[in-house]
């Protein structure tokens, strides 16, 4: 049954992100919805009837918030769950056949159940994504406000600046270009203007990279990015970044190491895949403040996974529970599709997700990890990304550890020939 629900899936041109999962990735938690609804049948009392039904749902929950983490789209998911009621209804179609001496009712019970299913994992899943949504909605929120908490911090040391030397300066438009002018034109002590100017010119690099992460989001979210596949040696463009960005880390006194193979050709989107690392290598930089960062790449060794990872490790001071909602999010899903690779049968094929991705010890001092802005712009831009490409992202860490994001790519795209570069 579950073959066959594979295969109807498989042939729906409209749900492209299932070409590319394992076996163990596609079928992730509906064994467990199956157990659910099969204790719903079988149960006699109304409460075990209940309890049954509750528990279906949530793990239908699970499974949107995995499709989610993979990269599905909604419409995806809802196609997928639509596949799986008919499958579904041809076993139960079997089973009057073989078995011609049940009840009318019997089968009548069981297809209103079978209904009750769909519905259930249909509103489940969505409500799921829906929540995931506003997670990465409430980021971008945090990052909002921490923008316009550090204008408004300007604006009161520009305010204390002109009450001491720019009596004249009026309300500008312009706000940080005119601060910086009269900072040139006035009578402040060397050190002063030094400090003014460096904290404005700071203060709009960082608006001005916040307001372009901002449009890249919403091009992404407007659905007017499109993928160019193509293949290219990966380790090249990876290493090529880090030694470009190896500055940057060291003027923070930080190790920018890069380790893989020293060649690995991958079919997918070499402009977005870069994308991907420079959000994450940047954001891992940034909240690093001892010790380094480290990038890895390496693609599965079995042949039926088709899979390859891109893997950004920090000693940054790991994050708690309270932290930024889509970072969270992305660590939940972490733990739970890893307790699905648990529980796969023995001689299935070993998908990358089969082992968890390794953390660094933290060398870092603790502190709050909401405090480098744009980071959930970031990583919602990320995760965007990672739909497009049909690849999945996971997040370990946590206080004590450093932070490891993980990225795991379709190795190759079956459904699209890749061009030369």
């Amino acid at each position: 049954m579950l073959a066959a629900w594979r295969l109807a899936t498989d042939l729906d041109t409209e749900v492209s992100s299932a070409a590319t999962s394992t076996p163990s990735q596609f079928i992730d938690h509906i064994p467990s919805v199956l157990d659910a609804f099969d204790s719903r049948l079988r149960a006699r009392d109304p409460e075990e009837k209940a309890d049954a039904r509750a528990e279906q749902k949530e793990w239908a929950a699970e499974h949107g918030t995995h499709r989610w983490q993979q990269g599905y789209r909604l419409t995806e998911t809802m196609r997928e769950w639509g596949h799986l009621h008919m499958s579904l209804l041809a076993e139960l179609d079997r089973y009057a056949v073989t078995n011609a001496e049940l009840e009318p009712e019997v089968l009548q019970i069981a297809r209103r159940e079978l209904v009750r299913l769909a519905t259930d994992g249909v509103c489940a899943s969505a409500l799921r994504y829906t929540q995931l949504q506003q997670s990465e909605a409430a980021s971008r929120l945090y990052d909002l406000e921490a923008a316009l908490e550090a204008l408004q911090s300007i604006e009161l040391e520009r305010a204390e600046s002109w009450r001491q030397a720019a009596h004249d300066l009026r309300g500008s438009a312009h706000v940080i270009v005119n601060a910086s002018v009269m900072l040139n034109r006035e009578n402040l002590p060397d050190a002063k203007r030094l400090e003014m100017s460096q904290t404005l010119t700071a203060a709009a690099t960082s608006l001005n990279a916040l307001l372009s992460d901002l449009l890249d989001h919403a091009r992404l979210e407007a659905g007017h990015e499109r993928r160019n596949i193509q293949q290219f040696d990966v380790a090249r463009v990876v290493k090529e970044f880090c030694e470009t960005t190896r500055a940057l880390a060291a003027d923070r006194n930080l190790f920018l190491k890069c380790e893989g193979p020293a060649t690995l050709l991958v079919q997918g989107d070499r402009v977005k895949v870069l994308r991907i690392l420079q959000n994450l290598a940047l954001n891992a930089v940034k909240a690093t403040t001892s010790g380094g960062v480290r990038v890895t790449w390496e693609a599965s060794e079995s042949a039926e996974a088709n899979q390859w990872a891109l893997c950004v490790q920090d000693t940054g001071p790991g994050f708690g529970p309270d932290d930024l909602p889509i970072r969270k999010e992305l660590k939940d899903a972490t733990a739970g599709a890893q307790e699905v690779e648990d529980d796969r049968p023995s001689g299935s094929d070993e998908p990358l997700q089969a082992t968890p991705a390794e953390t660094l010890p933290t060398k870092s001092a603790p502190h709050s990890a909401r405090s480098t802005v744009g980071e959930g712009i970031g990583l919602s831009i990320v995760k965007r990304l990672c739909e497009l490409l049909d690849a999945s992202i996971e997040l370990q860490s946590a206080k004590g550890q450093g932070t490891t994001f993980r990225v795991i790519f379709p190795l190759r795209y079956p459904d699209e020939p890749p061009s030369e570069t």
